[in-house]
Protein backbone atom coordinates (compact mmCIF):
# COMPACT_ATOMS: atom_id res chain seq x y z
CA UNK A 1 0.00 0.00 0.00
CA UNK A 2 1.16 3.21 -1.17
CA UNK A 3 0.22 7.08 -0.02
CA UNK A 4 -1.41 7.21 -3.78
CA UNK A 5 -4.55 4.88 -1.94
CA UNK A 6 -5.43 7.17 0.39
CA UNK A 7 -8.88 8.61 0.38
CA UNK A 8 -7.73 12.02 -0.65
CA UNK A 9 -6.45 14.15 -3.63
CA UNK A 10 -4.00 16.72 -1.98
CA UNK A 11 -0.19 15.81 -2.40
CA UNK A 12 0.90 13.68 0.84
CA UNK A 13 4.04 15.21 2.52
CA UNK A 14 6.55 14.03 5.15
CA UNK A 15 8.35 15.50 7.76
CA UNK A 16 10.80 14.32 10.27
CA UNK A 17 9.34 13.13 13.70
CA UNK A 18 9.66 15.76 16.37
CA UNK A 19 12.57 14.17 19.12
CA UNK A 20 11.63 14.55 22.35
CA UNK A 21 14.59 13.95 25.21
CA UNK A 22 14.09 11.51 28.57
CA UNK A 23 15.33 13.94 30.44
CA UNK A 24 12.99 17.08 29.93
CA UNK A 25 10.04 17.74 31.92
CA UNK A 26 7.60 15.71 32.18
CA UNK A 27 4.89 17.88 32.25
CA UNK A 28 6.72 19.36 29.03
CA UNK A 29 6.84 15.62 27.48
CA UNK A 30 2.82 15.22 28.09
CA UNK A 31 1.79 17.82 26.37
CA UNK A 32 3.69 17.17 23.38
CA UNK A 33 2.44 13.68 23.67
CA UNK A 34 -1.08 15.11 23.83
CA UNK A 35 -0.19 17.58 20.95
CA UNK A 36 1.60 15.45 18.73
CA UNK A 37 -0.15 12.12 19.61
CA UNK A 38 3.52 10.70 19.67
CA UNK A 39 6.88 10.99 21.11
CA UNK A 40 10.63 10.04 19.77
CA UNK A 41 13.27 9.07 21.71
CA UNK A 42 16.77 9.19 19.64
CA UNK A 43 19.17 6.61 21.37
CA UNK A 44 17.22 5.31 24.44
CA UNK A 45 18.24 1.42 24.16
CA UNK A 46 21.32 0.07 24.33
CA UNK A 47 22.72 -0.37 21.46
CA UNK A 48 24.37 -3.35 22.29
CA UNK A 49 20.87 -4.52 23.78
CA UNK A 50 18.88 -4.15 20.79
CA UNK A 51 21.72 -6.05 18.86
CA UNK A 52 21.94 -9.13 20.66
CA UNK A 53 17.78 -9.29 20.53
CA UNK A 54 18.51 -8.91 16.76
CA UNK A 55 20.96 -11.41 16.85
CA UNK A 56 18.80 -13.88 18.63
CA UNK A 57 16.29 -13.38 15.60
CA UNK A 58 18.08 -13.74 12.85
CA UNK A 59 19.32 -17.29 14.50
CA UNK A 60 15.23 -18.33 14.52
CA UNK A 61 14.53 -17.00 11.16
CA UNK A 62 17.62 -18.09 9.61
CA UNK A 63 18.18 -19.40 6.24
CA UNK A 64 14.89 -16.60 5.40
CA UNK A 65 16.60 -13.51 6.79
CA UNK A 66 20.34 -13.54 8.00
CA UNK A 67 22.88 -11.04 8.51
CA UNK A 68 24.55 -9.01 5.80
CA UNK A 69 28.02 -9.28 6.58
CA UNK A 70 28.74 -6.45 4.88
CA UNK A 71 25.99 -3.65 6.40
CA UNK A 72 25.62 -5.57 9.12
CA UNK A 73 21.98 -5.27 8.58
CA UNK A 74 19.25 -8.38 8.35
CA UNK A 75 18.95 -9.17 4.57
CA UNK A 76 16.61 -11.73 2.63
CA UNK A 77 18.16 -15.18 2.42
CA UNK A 78 15.13 -16.92 0.83
CA UNK A 79 11.77 -15.89 -0.92
CA UNK A 80 9.98 -13.01 0.49
CA UNK A 81 6.88 -13.48 3.11
CA UNK A 82 4.77 -11.30 5.09
CA UNK A 83 3.00 -11.93 8.22
CA UNK A 84 0.55 -14.36 8.28
CA UNK A 85 1.98 -15.73 5.44
CA UNK A 86 3.10 -20.08 5.38
CA UNK A 87 6.80 -18.64 5.99
CA UNK A 88 6.06 -15.95 8.51
CA UNK A 89 3.61 -18.51 10.33
CA UNK A 90 6.61 -21.19 10.47
CA UNK A 91 8.78 -18.59 12.24
CA UNK A 92 7.07 -16.50 14.05
CA UNK A 93 6.11 -19.09 16.82
CA UNK A 94 9.93 -18.88 17.66
CA UNK A 95 10.85 -15.56 18.14
CA UNK A 96 7.08 -15.44 20.49
CA UNK A 97 8.81 -18.06 22.86
CA UNK A 98 12.35 -15.53 23.37
CA UNK A 99 11.98 -14.99 27.04
CA UNK A 100 14.41 -11.86 25.76
CA UNK A 101 12.26 -10.23 23.45
CA UNK A 102 9.36 -10.49 26.37
CA UNK A 103 11.69 -9.31 29.17
CA UNK A 104 12.63 -6.12 26.83
CA UNK A 105 9.70 -4.24 27.19
CA UNK A 106 10.24 -5.00 30.96
CA UNK A 107 13.40 -3.42 32.02
CA UNK A 108 14.04 -0.33 33.60
CA UNK A 109 14.98 2.21 30.14
CA UNK A 110 11.61 1.69 28.94
CA UNK A 111 9.66 1.69 31.82
CA UNK A 112 11.00 5.43 32.30
CA UNK A 113 9.08 6.46 29.26
CA UNK A 114 5.93 4.64 29.89
CA UNK A 115 5.50 6.39 33.11
CA UNK A 116 5.23 9.61 30.66
CA UNK A 117 2.35 8.50 29.68
CA UNK A 118 0.70 6.20 31.66
CA UNK A 119 1.69 7.59 35.54
CA UNK A 120 3.43 5.68 38.15
CA UNK A 121 2.28 2.10 37.46
CA UNK A 122 2.26 1.37 33.97
CA UNK A 123 0.78 -2.41 32.93
CA UNK A 124 2.51 -3.63 29.82
CA UNK A 125 0.55 -5.78 28.08
CA UNK A 126 1.47 -9.47 27.79
CA UNK A 127 0.93 -9.22 23.83
CA UNK A 128 4.46 -8.66 22.25
CA UNK A 129 4.83 -8.13 18.71
CA UNK A 130 7.50 -8.56 16.54
CA UNK A 131 7.70 -7.20 12.77
CA UNK A 132 9.58 -8.50 9.92
CA UNK A 133 9.09 -6.46 6.87
CA UNK A 134 11.07 -8.19 3.82
CA UNK A 135 12.12 -6.64 0.48
CA UNK A 136 10.07 -7.85 -2.57
CA UNK A 137 6.45 -7.82 -0.84
CA UNK A 138 5.35 -4.32 -1.81
CA UNK A 139 1.45 -4.24 -0.65
CA UNK A 140 1.97 -6.42 2.23
CA UNK A 141 2.73 -3.66 4.78
CA UNK A 142 0.68 -2.44 7.43
CA UNK A 143 -1.98 0.31 5.98
CA UNK A 144 -3.03 3.36 8.45
CA UNK A 145 -4.88 2.39 11.04
CA UNK A 146 -5.74 3.34 15.02
CA UNK A 147 -4.86 0.84 17.64
CA UNK A 148 -8.07 2.19 19.50
CA UNK A 149 -9.68 0.22 17.02
CA UNK A 150 -7.60 -2.99 16.20
CA UNK A 151 -7.03 -3.57 20.53
CA UNK A 152 -10.56 -2.02 21.41
CA UNK A 153 -8.29 0.37 24.09
CA UNK A 154 -9.44 3.50 24.98
CA UNK A 155 -6.97 6.64 25.55
CA UNK A 156 -5.26 5.98 28.08
CA UNK A 157 -3.30 3.03 25.85
CA UNK A 158 -0.30 3.76 24.44
CA UNK A 159 1.84 1.86 21.84
CA UNK A 160 6.10 1.52 22.27
CA UNK A 161 8.06 0.51 19.10
CA UNK A 162 11.89 0.00 19.21
CA UNK A 163 13.82 -0.36 16.42
CA UNK A 164 16.47 -3.32 16.19
CA UNK A 165 18.98 -2.16 14.03
CA UNK A 166 19.03 1.09 11.82
CA UNK A 167 16.32 1.82 9.36
CA UNK A 168 16.85 3.93 6.54
CA UNK A 169 13.56 5.44 4.02
CA UNK A 170 13.47 2.04 1.50
CA UNK A 171 13.41 -0.54 4.56
CA UNK A 172 10.19 0.71 4.96
CA UNK A 173 9.78 3.15 8.36
CA UNK A 174 6.72 3.79 10.83
CA UNK A 175 5.02 6.61 9.82
CA UNK A 176 3.01 8.65 11.88
CA UNK A 177 -0.41 11.05 11.00
CA UNK A 178 0.15 14.06 13.53
CA UNK A 179 -2.75 15.52 15.83
CA UNK A 180 -4.95 12.76 14.42
CA UNK A 181 -5.54 11.01 17.85
CA UNK A 182 -7.66 14.66 18.46
CA UNK A 183 -10.60 13.57 16.16
CA UNK A 184 -11.45 10.00 18.29
CA UNK A 185 -11.88 6.37 16.46
CA UNK A 186 -12.32 6.57 12.80
CA UNK A 187 -14.89 4.57 10.69
CA UNK A 188 -12.56 1.60 8.73
CA UNK A 189 -13.27 -0.32 5.15
CA UNK A 190 -11.43 -3.40 4.29
CA UNK A 191 -7.60 -2.95 3.04
CA UNK A 192 -4.91 -5.43 1.38
CA UNK A 193 -1.66 -5.30 4.08
CA UNK A 194 -1.52 -6.44 7.69
CA UNK A 195 -4.56 -6.80 9.48
CA UNK A 196 -6.83 -6.38 6.15
CA UNK A 197 -8.17 -2.82 7.24
CA UNK A 198 -7.42 0.35 7.03
CA UNK A 199 -9.48 3.77 9.04
CA UNK A 200 -10.39 6.75 6.97
CA UNK A 201 -8.04 9.14 6.22
CA UNK A 202 -9.52 13.32 5.92
CA UNK A 203 -9.03 15.23 3.20
CA UNK A 204 -7.24 17.93 4.65
CA UNK A 205 -4.53 15.23 6.21
CA UNK A 206 -1.85 15.36 3.84
CA UNK A 207 0.90 16.11 6.47
CA UNK A 208 2.45 12.51 8.26
CA UNK A 209 5.65 12.33 10.24
CA UNK A 210 8.27 10.28 9.52
CA UNK A 211 12.17 9.92 9.78
CA UNK A 212 15.21 7.38 9.07
CA UNK A 213 15.68 5.88 12.95
CA UNK A 214 18.74 4.33 14.71
CA UNK A 215 18.82 1.20 16.63
CA UNK A 216 17.82 1.68 20.02
CA UNK A 217 15.52 4.62 18.96
CA UNK A 218 12.41 4.65 20.78
CA UNK A 219 8.69 6.13 19.72
CA UNK A 220 5.45 6.31 21.83
CA UNK A 221 2.17 6.67 20.27
CA UNK A 222 -1.60 7.62 21.39
CA UNK A 223 -4.26 4.45 20.83
CA UNK A 224 -5.86 6.80 18.46
CA UNK A 225 -2.46 8.42 16.83
CA UNK A 226 -3.30 6.67 12.90
CA UNK A 227 0.03 5.18 11.99
CA UNK A 228 1.00 3.00 9.13
CA UNK A 229 4.63 1.02 7.52
CA UNK A 230 5.78 2.29 4.56
CA UNK A 231 6.73 0.06 1.58
CA UNK A 232 9.98 -2.00 1.87
CA UNK A 233 12.12 -1.41 -1.51
CA UNK A 234 15.41 -1.94 -0.43
CA UNK A 235 16.96 -4.62 -3.17
CA UNK A 236 17.96 -7.08 -0.19
CA UNK A 237 17.65 -5.24 3.51
CA UNK A 238 14.87 -6.38 5.75
CA UNK A 239 13.48 -4.60 9.08
CA UNK A 240 12.87 -5.96 12.27
CA UNK A 241 11.19 -4.01 14.80
CA UNK A 242 9.37 -4.79 17.87
CA UNK A 243 6.14 -3.14 19.80
CA UNK A 244 3.92 -3.44 22.56
CA UNK A 245 0.94 -1.91 24.26
CA UNK A 246 0.71 -0.60 27.52
CA UNK A 247 -1.72 1.66 29.94
CA UNK A 248 -2.17 3.34 32.92
CA UNK A 249 -2.75 -0.11 35.57
CA UNK A 250 -6.29 -0.76 35.80
CA UNK A 251 -7.95 0.58 32.92
CA UNK A 252 -10.16 -1.28 31.03
CA UNK A 253 -8.83 -3.93 28.93
CA UNK A 254 -9.90 -6.29 26.10
CA UNK A 255 -9.22 -9.86 26.95
CA UNK A 256 -7.69 -10.79 23.48
CA UNK A 257 -4.91 -7.98 24.71
CA UNK A 258 -3.77 -10.94 27.36
CA UNK A 259 -3.31 -13.76 24.38
CA UNK A 260 0.05 -14.12 22.26
CA UNK A 261 -0.24 -12.41 19.08
CA UNK A 262 -1.22 -14.04 16.55
CA UNK A 263 -2.04 -16.90 19.42
CA UNK A 264 -5.73 -17.43 17.72
CA UNK A 265 -4.96 -18.58 14.28
CA UNK A 266 -1.29 -20.43 15.15
CA UNK A 267 -1.93 -23.97 16.32
CA UNK A 268 0.03 -24.24 19.67
CA UNK A 269 1.17 -20.47 20.22
CA UNK A 270 -0.33 -20.16 23.42
CA UNK A 271 1.66 -19.58 26.61
CA UNK A 272 2.43 -22.79 28.10
CA UNK A 273 4.78 -23.38 25.00
CA UNK A 274 5.54 -19.94 24.84
CA UNK A 275 6.67 -20.12 28.80
CA UNK A 276 7.78 -23.98 28.75
CA UNK A 277 12.26 -23.06 28.17
CA UNK A 278 12.19 -20.34 30.43
CA UNK A 279 14.87 -20.02 32.85
CA UNK A 280 12.54 -17.21 35.19
CA UNK A 281 9.43 -17.15 35.82
CA UNK A 282 8.84 -13.49 37.52
CA UNK A 283 6.95 -12.99 33.94
CA UNK A 284 5.16 -15.79 32.97
CA UNK A 285 1.49 -15.06 33.82
CA UNK A 286 2.18 -11.74 35.29
CA UNK A 287 -1.29 -10.43 34.26
CA UNK A 288 -3.34 -13.25 35.39
CA UNK A 289 -4.95 -10.62 38.42
CA UNK A 290 -5.01 -7.73 35.95
CA UNK A 291 -8.51 -6.67 37.72
CA UNK A 292 -10.47 -4.86 34.57
CA UNK A 293 -10.89 -7.13 31.59
CA UNK A 294 -13.92 -7.30 28.80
Amino acid sequence: MTDTILPNTLQIQNQPLVVSRSDEDAVLLQQRFQHYGYLYFQNHVDKQKCQQLMLQFLDALSPHIVLDPQTGLPALGGEPFFETDPIWDQLYPKIQSMEAFHDFFHQADLHQLMQIVAGDKPFVYPMKMARMATPKKIGYETPPHQDAHSHQAGETMAGMWVALHDVTTEMGRLKLLPHSHKKGVRPVFEAQGVGGIQCEIYDDETLWHTSDVSQGDVIIFHSCCVHKAEPNTAQSAARLSIDTRFCDYGAPLWSLNLEPHHGWRIDDLDWSNIYKDWKNQHLQYYWQDYPNTF
